[in-house]
């Protein structure tokens, strides 16, 4: 059956999905956006610190990961920068998504576009050569991840400022949107993991050394999953219907209660603790 002009019932559900929708990506953005502001307060607070005191060995404070090795002048040195610059990168995607400052100020959008895209290059090289070149990894499959996410960032991001160049707005906002997922894996993955926990009481599935069956499909979906909910989402944008649009706007309420379990649990216990 066709949706005419002449059925409202059609049209009132589309309208009433159409704004389930758009309030649920606005609710995911605002938990999202305290998550990521205390990331970047943690890295200021631990890695930033450290860094400007001179105590390059409490790098290491934090366990898992060794930031610090003594006598690896290139690679303390690298790692300082990508971790460093995670704050800058963050902070940038951020103020991205914000309309009012797309609309009010373009300019510094458009500079902050700029700034975003080209740390991001620089984070994702920099972390695939502390992978590969350093072994900054913890497993195999995180090394795998660690290369697949790197060439998503580049690939996505040298699309979205093509497409910013060409003018073709519509399309820069789309894989502006898909970098920003992207960029923002290291975050998602903490996010997983203390979510998970939080949800399930324990590390349900999960090893010390993150190869456990959960941590390998949080270390892939840590990007992979917010890109196919950003897919659904936009998918549901362009669909008439309004059952597409109230399920989409259902998933994406689910998906901001657990990502409102993993910053808390990211706060409370992976980063509050070493601050």
């Amino acid at each position: 059956m066709s949706i005419t002009s002449s059925s409202p019932l059609p049209r009132s559900a589309g309208a009433a999905g159409a704004t389930a929708l758009r309030w649920a990506g606005r609710l995911w953005f605002a938990v999202a956006g305290v998550g990521q502001a205390a990331f970047i307060a943690f890295i200021l607070a631990f890695y930033g610190v450290r860094t400007a005191t001179g105590n390059f060995a409490g790098w290491n404070d934090k366990p898992l990961i060794d930031g610090y090795i003594k006598g690896d002048g290139p690679g303390n040195t690298v790692f300082a920068a990508h971790v460093l610059l995670a704050s800058v990168v963050t902070l940038g995607g951020l103020m991205q998504l914000v309309p009012v400052l797309r609309r009010k100020w373009p300019r510094l959008h458009r500079w902050t576009g700029r700034t975003y895209l080209s740390l991001a290059v620089f984070m994702a090289l920099s972390g695939v050569w502390l992978a590969v070149v350093r072994g900054t990894y913890l497993s195999v499959v995180s090394a795998v991840a660690i290369l697949i996410n790197g060439l998503l960032i580049l690939v996505f991001a040298g699309l979205a400022w093509r497409h910013a160049v060409k003018r073709r707005f519509d399309r820069h906002r789309l894989w502006a949107l898909r970098t920003f997922m992207v960029v923002s894996g290291v975050w998602f993955l903490r996010v997983g993991i203390m979510g998970w926990i939080v949800v399930n009481r324990g590390p349900v599935g999960m090893t010390d050394r993150m190869s456990g069956p959960v941590d390998i499909v949080l270390t892939f979906g840590s990007y992979l999953i917010p890109l196919a909910v950003l897919e659904l989402y936009g998918a549901a944008e362009r669909s008439a219907g309004g059952l597409s649009k109230a399920l989409v706007a259902a998933l994406v309420g689910l998906a901001s209660a657990f990502t409102a379990a993993g910053v808390f649990g990211t706060i409370a216990f992976m980063w509050l603790p070493y601050v």
